[in-house]
């Protein structure tokens, strides 16, 4: 089974995340939900956008490097929307990393990932947040990368549509997203086939 870091979106560390992560724990898995937010959390995206800020980027990407620190090499980052753009910022000091998973937004690959990195994202289509061109050209990137990328887009949802407690949500489109996840996980778990 892997050991697994989630990044929370925007709004903080909320119900969405930590009922992935206890799924995730049922499986097997060892997950780690760092609070980039230290117990903060927000009721819209508007509110999330100033939490953000008043939290600061170089705070929130300090805090996630030190949710990682003792975790070992081959840990798998996931990213929910806001979490992607971490990622990206934690992936350049974790060149052992098993694989990345992106959730409701995009956040490149930095150059020099190992050869053969798997990642998986998955969006909304339309995404406002992750826009057909944004979701082309991450295709394209990752594959002149040499990433094993593949990019799940979901039609017709709304922008955070795993959240059960948000407006966007559909129960559908969010058990497809989680079985998808789980799925990769269990083929990059260190010693799977």
């Amino acid at each position: 089974m892997s050991d697994i870091v989630m990044f929370h979106s925007v709004l903080g560390l909320r119900p969405v995340e930590l009922g992935f992560a206890d799924r995730l724990r049922a499986a097997g898995h060892h997950v780690t939900t760092p609070d980039l937010y230290a117990g903060r959390t927000a009721a819209t995206l508007d509110e999330g956008f100033a939490l953000k800020d008043a939290v600061g980027w170089e705070t929130i990407t300090r805090r996630a490097r030190d949710g990682v620190q003792d975790l070992p090499a081959e840990t798998v980052l996931v990213g929910v929307s806001m979490g992607a753009g971490v990622v990206e910022t934690v992936l350049p000091h974790r060149p052992g990393t098993a694989g990345v998973v992106l959730l409701h937004a995009m956040g490149a690959l930095p150059a020099g990932h190992r050869a053969g990195l798997p990642a998986q994202v998955h969006v909304a289509d339309p995404d406002p947040i992750a826009p057909p061109a944004q979701v082309a050209a991450w295709r394209e990137a990752a594959a002149r990368s040499g990433a094993e990328a593949r990019v799940y887009t979901y039609p017709g949802l709304g922008h955070f549509y795993t959240d059960a407690d948000g407006p966007d949500h559909d129960v559908a489109g969010a058990e497809l997203t989680w079985e998808r996840v789980a799925a990769f996980l269990s083929r990059s778990s260190p010693g799977s086939a």
